[in-house]
């Protein structure tokens, strides 16, 4: 926490926890005289005052930075602004400041990370990375299906891990101190997963049943909605390489993981 403190960094937690959101989603408050905010977080009244009250012992809201449009993350931005008044919004997706890789959203650089959603971004203060759900505290990221999203991630995490951060600032869970660690971890786990994929088609199974319980043996039942949606992700992947079997059942989409986008 010494590094968050150094650059004047704070996070506030909101009180949605979950299966999807762990304790809850971090909204993170970086400088002041105005101060910007990564992901506002879910519309709850007690939470968007916090931040209010933060914001304005900082000398104001100068700007919101989203990582990426899922209701967790965005849902507040309307609400916060009601309470500090106006201030840009900067997203990949519509926004008042539309960003790409490299972009400036005042303190901030945006840092192009699709896969956990087509539109997400994290962002960079130094070396304080802000990574929304592309990693998180604790767990692994949920891949939306999307073209392209597992290569994409995989990708993502490279991007990341080129930057060498000293630490991650997560959407869900604690503060990652060992970033390296982290996204060695990460990157491991879906190689890891791709396999037992590959090795469950090699002996035969062909079903998302049979696939999920070879794969995600491991996936307690209220994840097994967002391995089943991982899943579709690996074998577009496959599929995309002209490595997928004839004859595999896909998972249908959208399935029922209620207002969030994690696992």
């Amino acid at each position: 926490m010494e590094l968050l403190t150094a650059h004047d960094v704070a996070v506030i937690r909101a009180d949605n926890p979950g299966p999807f959101t762990l304790e809850g989603t971090n909204s993170w408050i970086v400088g002041r005289d105005p101060a910007w905010v990564v992901d506002p977080g879910p519309a709850l009244a007690a939470h968007l005052d916090a931040l209010a009250a933060e914001l304005e012992a900082r000398g104001g809201l100068g700007g919101i930075a989203l990582t990426h449009d899922h209701p967790d993350h965005a849902e507040g931005v309307g609400g916060l602004l009601e309470r500090t008044g106006p201030a840009a919004v900067a997203a990949a997706h519509a926004a008042d400041l539309l960003l790409g890789d490299g972009d400036a959203a005042g303190p901030l650089t945006a840092i192009a990370t699709p896969g956990h959603a087509p539109d997400h971004l994290a962002f960079a203060l130094g070396p304080i990375v802000f990574s929304g759900d592309i990693v998180l505290g604790r767990g692994s990221s949920l891949l939306i299906p999307a073209p392209g999203a597992l290569a994409a991630y995989l990708t993502s995490l490279e991007r990341l891990r080129a930057r060498r951060p000293a630490a991650i600032a997560p959407g869900h869970g604690p503060l990652v101190t060992d970033p390296k660690a982290k996204l060695a971890e990460y990157v491991s786990h879906r190689l890891e997963r791709e396999r037992l994929v590959l090795e469950a088609l090699d002996d035969g199974a062909r079903t998302v049943d049979e696939l999920l319980a070879r794969a995600w043996a491991d996936a307690p039942p209220q994840l097994r909605a967002a391995a089943t949606v991982t899943l579709a992700a690996h074998l577009d992947k496959l599929d995309d390489e002209g490595r997928l079997p004839d004859g595999v059942e896909r998972p249908a989409w959208p399935l029922p993981l209620g207002r969030v986008g994690r696992p």
